[in-house]
């Protein structure tokens, strides 16, 4: 009879239920041909070399013998299931890097067959870097903005010259409607960027909202409380595309940051 502690304690580590009662039997039994372990553990010979394959592949069970003798099983040292569980944690870590950045793909698969937008919710820095990752790699050939302060600079100041470079290396152009005292979007050929300002007192946006063929974002910067929405749908992006341009519209004819401070002051 299996002891329940310690199989829960098996299953923890990432064995299965038949996993951990072979692996304990071995280890209760000491080394042991197949069918013995057929037997005692209440499971098929054929399931039971399965299943020692399995463990061996993990590093829990030595096989020895085979080739013209019958193969007798040995346990590893369970310290083996700490590391195994080392393993599978940077295993998952790295799945879920590779699901992250392949999310967004197939969720737009997805709505063109239930016509829904995709409307996911990120926060802290890592989800606000996953949120522009995945704003470049849109395949958008533009990019507007309404910018805040310029809070995106110094919230994650080490991915922000980053999101720039990777932006023009795309050549995705920037066109950016920000308050006047915003000091990191201005106008530059160099870094394909088009900056409108509006006084502070007409303008106080205190987010940022980044708008492509098909992408939406919705950001703030709160130190202790930032969050950021990523919507996938055309419709809503053309809606918000409309009123970008209404907005950039209305000050056509002014677009030098010096014009608007002076406005402000």
């Amino acid at each position: 009879m299996t002891d329940i502690n310690q199989e829960n304690i098996l299953k923890q580590a990432g064995l299965s239920e038949e996993q951990a009662i072979v692996y304990e039997s071995l280890l209760d039994k000491g080394p042991q041909k197949a069918s013995p372990l057929s037997t005692w553990t209440g499971i098929k010979r054929g399931l039971v070399y399965k299943i020692l394959e399995q463990l061996e592949n993990m590093g829990l069970v030595e096989k020895k013998g085979g080739t013209g003798t019958v193969a007798v099983f040995y346990p590893a040292h369970p310290s083996i299931l700490l590391d195994k569980m080392d393993r599978d944690k940077k295993n998952l870590d790295l799945a879920k890097e590779i699901v992250g950045a392949g999310i967004g793909a197939l969720s737009s698969k997805y709505n063109l067959i239930v016509g829904k937008p995709n409307v996911r919710f990120f926060e802290g820095k890592e989800g606000i870097i996953n949120i522009y990752e995945q704003i470049l790699n849109s395949k958008s050939k533009f990019i507007d903005s309404f910018e805040d302060g310029g809070e995106m600079a110094s919230f994650i100041p080490e991915y922000f010259p980053q999101f720039i470079k990777k932006r023009i290396k795309l050549n995705i152009k920037n066109r950016v409607i920000a308050p006047a005292d915003n000091k990191i979007n201005i106008n530059s050929e160099s870094e394909l960027r088009e900056t409108k300002f509006f006084q502070n007192s007409i303008f106080p946006f205190s987010m940022d909202i980044k708008i492509t063929e098909q992408l939406t974002s919705i950001i703030t910067f709160q130190k202790n409380n930032a969050v950021g929405i990523l919507i996938d749908n055309q419709e809503i992006a053309k809606n918000f595309e409309k009123l970008f341009n209404l907005i950039w519209e209305l000050e056509k004819n002014n677009s030098s940051k010096e014009s608007y401070a002076a406005k402000a002051d």
